[in-house]
């Protein structure tokens, strides 16, 4: 059994007043499950659980938060590892997201300090991040969750990003901000403004992203200040769950000293929404 102990470690994230999340900031961890903060659970404001925690499916999922499989060699994303030539393979390879403290603590939203860390005993930093979270009511059916994360390469060297697919696994580019949703008796629908269905909108780029179960709906949108979109990693037949790609096709390069930012805004919304309806919210949540 995977124990998971939250005690003392946790922070309410409140949205007008309303709990809305847990954030889990120093969870203790079997080493495969790769111990990094994450929220869950997540729900509407009308209290529906969007967020799932350590399924059984792959109990590496938490909730919502940033895992990647591939930091220069080293798995902070958890499970078994995929080796070109050799699939996926149980390494002693796993890194931790070490809390490191908190520069704002409110309580809708804070920004925190965190150190990447491999080893053995986790005494080798290769990133330093800089999270800020924060969560804003849209009206009494939506609120958003805007996720800034920046990486910043402390190794002493060079360092990539890669994903199982930059591996050799196609269409398995997964790695970066991950959203977890929990599973229900018919599979979300994922859709975006010009496609609909996991294979219609698996490994491509789009302004939004729509994922709608029953009694909710999640849009998310890629909101960097530049130019560039990562691509979208979708599931919705195996299990639900959404990511934004840092490393799709390609490795991502981090010299050493550079720096690496996201920032992803996710409208949490209770009901079904249509195309329309999702645009406006998304529009109006990185607007704002």
């Amino acid at each position: 059994m995977n124990t998971l102990n939250t005690a003392n470690s946790s922070h309410t994230l409140l949205c007008s007043g309303r709990p809305v999340g847990r954030y889990t900031f120093s969870p203790t961890l079997a080493p495969h499950l790769s111990a990094r903060p994450y929220l869950h659970p997540v729900s509407t404001l009308g209290g529906v659980a969007v967020t799932e925690e350590m399924p059984e499916d792959h109990v590496h999922h938490l909730g919502v938060g940033i895992a990647v499989p591939d930091v220069g060699g080293a798995n902070f994303w958890g499970g078994r590892t995929y080796v070109r030539d050799q699939g996926s393979v149980e390494l002693d390879n796993h890194g931790s997201q070490v809390h490191r403290g908190w520069k704002l603590r409110d309580p809708d939203g804070f920004v925190e300090e965190l150190s990447w860390r491999t080893g053995r005993d986790c005494s080798a930093e290769l990133l330093r991040e800089h999270r800020t979270v924060a969560a804003t009511e849209l009206d009494g059916v939506a609120w958003a969750l805007d996720f800034t994360f920046s990486l910043t390469n402390t190794s002493g060297g060079d360092l990539s990003i890669g994903s199982p697919a930059t591996n050799g696994r196609a269409g398995a580019g997964y790695g970066g901000f991950f959203w977890r949703a929990p599973k229900q008796a018919a599979a979300p629908l994922a859709f975006t403004a010009n496609g609909e269905g996991e294979e219609a909108v698996h490994g491509r780029t789009a302004d939004w992203l729509g994922l709608a179960g029953q009694g909710w709906t999640l849009v998310f949108a890629g909101a960097t200040a530049e130019t560039r979109r990562d691509p979208w990693f979708v599931r919705t037949g195996e299990y639900p769950g959404v990511g934004s790609a840092l490393a799709w096709a390609e490795r991502l390069p981090v010299p050493a000293g550079a720096t690496v930012v996201r920032r992803l805004v996710t409208v949490v919304a209770d009901g079904v929404l249509d195309r329309e309806a999702s645009a406006a919210y998304i529009s109006r949540a990185v607007g704002s």
